[in-house]
């Protein structure tokens, strides 16, 4: 990806166009918690400001726009396959579980869902599948697989109205058309499949349970998706933390579960993919009680496990993908979009990796922004883990480094617009549910654009690394 150069536009006119951004921001929900207002991450409604935002659209020629979207249903099916193939969790996962905590409590929760042989009838999925456009190679390259808190469906899908808006508004000075910003419908087709694995699951008093977090400055993504399941379809949904679910929760004996009372049809995790989610064993406690329990959720354990790196790494390796897929061309799809996947028992790739730093990202099984390894830091980690022996190196996974192209951009945070260096992120959401054996949904489900200052090695929008961005398709393929 590259991000729209900013045309040869007076600076006044840039200013005005960010202030005008801005109020259309507060306007139309396009908002955050403010860090600076303590009560922001938990009373709504107090201390907004607007989201992190480019002024302009990142470009992108259209085949890779219709590569990636064609890509969300064969990543949703192969989601689907995995999870159901328990073993191949459990012994792909197996050396992780000795040096990681984390993904040890996972896999322990799964393995008891395999002991009592349960069984998902209907099954949920909100997933998000993450690329980069790679110089070096020409080619769109996934980053990683989201199959838990797949987050900005809501914000992310105001961001091409407000480019579109501006494109009309200033198109005399961008030379830009506002018909080549697709258009973006993931916060109603996330919200859709909700609605409708509530309705699979038919129980008119049932409620869709939001997991979150304690502290929430992102909430308003999150409610965008409420209002449209009320709005929309007339379905009740509650905010609930795991520590509170623990508190107020109990599975009845047919399976039912009640959260403060109310029969929960769905649950959807915005919370419990990082460490930090489960501060004590009453988390745990929670996340297995809703895995015991007859509920829909979004993801389920074993839809949780795919999406970790180790996962990922696994099926980049040589016919692992034949074990899911019979149908070539799928394989052949997916395999195009793989970057090199390495796990930390090549010793040749170590090696590789330490000499030259530079061409590679270390990867820990976490989630969200802030947790990879870069460069010189690379090289460290890899020497120390490389001294110590044993387990410890089956935390990492090794990857591939992408080399998106860089271009200008305006970058506004704060209501102060920057002129930056940048790259993009496209992140694809697609969804997908099941019941028994009739697939009612397996769509693209609109898109997300990330863009950050190419100086940056992290991208999330919530850590803070990046903005919020959209798509403007080309014709032709910008690569040198």
């Amino acid at each position: 990806m590259s991000a729209a150069a900013p045309p040869a536009v007076d600076p006044a006119a840039v200013e005005e166009m960010a202030r005008e951004a801005a109020a259309w921001c507060a306007l139309h929900g396009l908002v955050v918690g403010d860090r600076a207002n303590p009560r922001s991450a938990t009373v709504p409604g107090v201390g907004l400001v607007h989201a992190p935002f480019s002024l302009l659209p990142a470009r992108l020629p259209e085949h890779f726009w219709r590569q990636a979207s064609e890509l969300a249903p064969i990543f949703n099916e192969l989601v689907d396959r995995v999870s159901l193939d328990g073993d191949f969790l459990q012994y792909s996962l197996s050396k992780t579980r000795q040096v990681d905590d984390f993904t040890s409590r996972l896999l322990e929760i799964h393995r008891k869902m395999m002991e009592t042989n349960k069984k998902e009838n209907i099954r949920l999925g909100l997933h998000r599948s993450d690329y980069m456009l790679d110089s070096e190679t020409r080619s769109l390259l996934q980053i990683e697989l989201n199959t838990i808190s797949a987050s900005f469906p809501g914000l992310g899908s105001l961001v091409s109205e407000l480019h579109r808006t501006l494109i009309n508004q200033y198109g005399h000075l961008l030379s830009l058309e506002p018909k080549r910003v697709p258009g973006n419908a993931a916060s109603s087709k996330f919200a859709e499949a909700l609605a409708k694995a509530w309705a699979e699951f038919n129980v008119d008093s049932a409620v869709v349970m939001m997991i979150i977090q304690p502290e929430e400055r992102n909430m308003y993504d999150q409610y965008w998706l409420t209002k449209h399941l009320k709005e929309s379809y007339g379905v009740t949904s509650i905010r609930k933390t795991l520590s509170q679910v623990e508190a107020e929760g109990k599975v009845l004996p047919d399976g039912t579960l009640l959260v403060d009372s109310k029969q929960v049809a769905v649950v959807y995790y915005r919370a419990g993919y990082t460490p930090n989610d489960y501060p004590s064993e009453a988390e745990w406690s929670a996340r297995l009680l809703i895995e015991q329990s007859s509920a829909v959720k979004c993801p389920s354990i074993s839809y949780h496990l795919v999406g970790t790196k180790k996962i990922q790494q696994e099926l980049a390796k040589p016919n692992v993908l034949e074990r899911f897929f019979e149908n070539k061309e799928d394989i052949a799809k997916l395999r195009k979009c793989f970057a090199g996947l390495w796990g930390l028992d090549d010793e040749e790739i170590i090696k590789t990796a330490i000499e030259k730093p530079e061409l590679f990202v270390l990867k820990p099984q976490r989630e969200g922004g802030g947790n990879n390894i870069y460069g010189l830091d690379l090289r460290e980690t890899l020497t120390i883990l490389q001294k110590e022996g044993g387990d410890a190196r089956a935390a990492y996974i090794l990857m591939q480094r992408i080399f998106p192209e860089a271009s200008l951009a305006y970058l506004v945070r704060d209501g102060i617009c920057h002129e930056g260096l940048v790259i993009s992120e496209l992140g694809i959401y697609g969804a997908y549910l099941r019941n028994k054996d009739k697939v009612v949904i397996n769509d693209q489900s609109g898109y997300l654009m990330r863009t950050k200052v190419s100086s940056s090695d992290e991208g999330g929008v919530a850590a803070g690394f990046a903005v919020l961005d959209s798509l403007y398709l080309t014709d032709k393929v910008i690569l040198n």
